[in-house]
């Protein structure tokens, strides 16, 4: 095993030579065993949860305990992009990657703490109807749901895709754009069977098995290179054999390679970039994102969603450990474009695979089959939840606009060719993602979310936190920000983000500014545009805001919204056509089609005045019992305790 104690060579002759791992009767088993259980609890959650139902929704969307909600937290983070791009870029420069994971010990608190009270108070139940209710108007709501999608294309999607591609191209020698295909297939099938309405539960599991596989393989990684120590010193010695006439500063490892905090002008995760620049795009993607928002949504209780947080926290303690460290053992380093491009298809680099080379080298038949399908199927469930979001967003925010007048079928219809449109851009996309940013996927990642996300996180705060802002100041705030990131983006896709060997021509003074440290210039910028847009033109009246911001968030009295709901329900008026004419009762084979999609046509019992005030008082109840406020509280100041402790350990 040339590649275990950082020889870091470029290994054609094995490549070429090498035949499927995943063949055997083990692998294969545990392959079909897993996903047989992960269907099993998916339709035993499809089955447990009243879907036909309005009031059975959202009662149960405030029935979930703590426990399954961080672990879904997790799950819902942690995907196959994060075991493929946090390995790679680890492999490629060290720990400091792993300070992104640890910044979410602090986020979840503010999650926890801070934005969810709001959202439950304001009885929301997505990300854009939080911005309608707080300032009014359509035009940041439609802002807002065609960002998401921007963002769905071109960072979530296309990079599961390729880390999950990655995977499969690692494990049965397909063609990475044969692999994408399968993995969409399976994906297919698995959102049929599995159910959205499971995904907290699959998650559930999978975040169980995902850490005992990862566990077992990072025992095997530090048992093959003989401990922490020799980890360390293997690192700091690794080179490649094959240089060619390229600079030393190419392929030496890093001085600074076991430190998170590093050079702010010269580092390559700088820093003040890393405790406040990544920190704004943490609280974008931790704190108005609507797939996180949700679960947390989901709690019981506040008290639930605050533990929910706490479990999260301690989770993503895991992540430097279990997939940092492994990659920069199994360092899979080429410094020549050319012999890059024959071992990975990358010429930027080949740390992508580092991670899925671990898993198939080092796991023992059966083992490795397990850590393959744990990466699949919590690939599958982000892609599912993805999927269904973006559809939701487009046919109810976008498409409702240019339809009004749209039957239900046509939303079916059009969400559903939507998602095919989706998934054709994102698989278009995905060249530009295997090279941007030195072939580091999390890095690509990371980069994207600076550029677009800022002045977003900066309306939710100003939002929440200074009630004198409207809906003017946060719409100039989002207009004028857009294009300041999109010409970065822009500007360094079309000169490409180049590597060590082949440095891009991007001119400095757009693209000579860490991503990080951009980030925080275009946050600055939107929320001195919101503020000062705001300050010059009327302010909203106290009684459209209790509630909805932090200053009022006690208020008692009824909120008057700015603007009434979009949508109106016709659902009496339908009855009264229905019952003239007897419908006629589907058959067997029909009845259980519809009720496995998920397509019941059940009607919702209408529910009286006072079980809809029980069920509002329930939506926006955020009282908690002295006993759990106490222990979740001094467990949210252990956990900062703890990330605080990791940070200057490490950095």
């Amino acid at each position: 095993m040339d590649y275990f104690g950082f020889s870091r060579t470029s290994r054609n002759t094995r490549n070429e030579s090498s035949t499927n791992v995943i063949n055997n009767p083990a692998d294969i088993s545990v392959i079909v065993i897993y996903f047989l259980i992960v269907l099993a609890v998916g339709i035993w959650a499809m089955v447990r949860t009243n879907r036909s139902t309005v009031g059975g929704f959202f009662l149960a969307g405030r029935s979930m305990v703590w426990w399954p909600i961080g672990a879904s937290l997790f799950a819902s983070n942690i995907g196959s992009g994060h075991f493929v791009g946090i390995a790679g870029t680890g492999a490629a420069a060290g720990i400091a990657i792993g300070g992104f994971e640890w910044n979410a010990l602090i986020i979840v608190v503010i999650l926890g703490w801070l934005f969810v009270p709001i959202y439950i108070k304001a009885g929301i139940v997505t990300m854009p109807e939080y911005l309608k209710k707080r300032f009014g108007g359509q035009r940041i709501r439609i802002y807002l749901s065609v960002l998401s999608l921007f963002l769905y294309i071109f960072t979530k999607i296309s990079a599961d895709m390729f880390s999950g591609a990655i995977f499969i191209q690692q494990a049965l020698k397909l063609n990475i754009y044969v692999a994408v295909i399968a993995l969409l297939a399976i994906t297919a099938l698995y959102t049929v069977t599995g159910g959205l309405a499971a995904v907290i539960y699959t998650d559930t599991l999978q975040t169980v098995i995902m850490i005992i596989g990862s566990f077992i393989l990072m025992g095997f990684a530090f048992n093959e290179v003989g401990g922490y120590e020799n980890f360390h010193d293997g690192y700091m010695t690794a080179i490649p054999s094959i240089t060619g006439n390229i600079s030393e500063k190419c392929y030496q490892p890093r001085s600074d390679a076991f430190h998170i905090f590093r050079d702010p002008i010269n580092g390559d995760l700088p820093w003040p970039g890393l405790v406040f620049g990544l920190t704004i795009q943490a609280t974008w993607y931790w704190c108005t994102d609507q797939v996180i928002v949700q679960r947390c949504l989901s709690a019981k209780s506040l008290s639930h969603v605050k533990g929910g947080c706490i479990l999260c926290g301690y989770l993503k303690l895991l992540p430097m450990f279990l997939m940092v460290f492994p990659g920069m053992i199994n360092v899979v380093a080429c410094v020549d474009p050319d012999e890059c491009q024959k071992y990975c298809g990358a010429s930027v680099g080949c740390t992508n695979i580092a991670y899925p080379k671990l898993v198939l080298d080092l796991m023992p038949n059966g083992l490795r089959g397990l850590m393959l399908s744990v990466m699949m199927a919590s690939l599958m469930s982000s892609l599912t939840s993805v999927f269904n979001s973006a559809s939701t967003l487009f046919t109810m925010d976008i498409y409702t606009k240019i339809r009004r007048n749209a039957k239900e079928r046509e939303l079916m219809i059009a969400g559903r060719v939507f998602i095919l449109v989706l998934i054709g851009i994102s698989i278009a996309w995905i060249p530009v993602v295997q090279s941007a940013q030195s072939g580091q996927l999390f890095d690509y990642i990371q980069s994207i979310t600076s550029y677009l996300t800022p002045p977003v996180a900066a309306v939710f705060l100003l939002a929440i936190f200074c009630k004198r802002v409207n809906e003017t100041g946060a719409f100039y705030g989002l207009i004028i920000g857009l294009p300041i990131g999109l010409s970065r983006m822009i500007t360094e896709f079309a000169y490409g983000t180049g590597s060590c060997v082949n440095p891009s021509n991007c001119p400095d003074i757009i693209c000579g500014v860490h991503y990080l440290y951009f980030g925080m210039i275009l946050f600055l910028v939107s929320c001195i545009i919101i503020v000062g847009v705001s300050l010059m033109t009327k302010p909203i009246d106290d009684k459209h805001l209790y509630r909805l911001c932090w200053s009022l968030r006690n208020r008692t009295e009824e909120r008057v919204d700015i603007d009434p709901d979009d949508w109106v329900n016709n659902e009496e008026e339908d009855d009264k056509f229905q019952h003239e004419e007897p419908e006629e009762k589907p058959g067997f084979c029909k009845k259980a089609l519809m009720c496995f999609c998920g397509l019941e046509e059940t009607k919702a019992p209408k529910l009286s005045p006072e079980e809809e005030a029980e069920l509002k008082k329930k939506l926006t109840d955020t009282s908690e019992k002295p006993l759990w406020r106490n222990i979740v509280n001094i467990n949210g100041i252990i956990l900062l305790c703890v990330a605080v402790f990791f940070h200057g350990y490490f950095g």
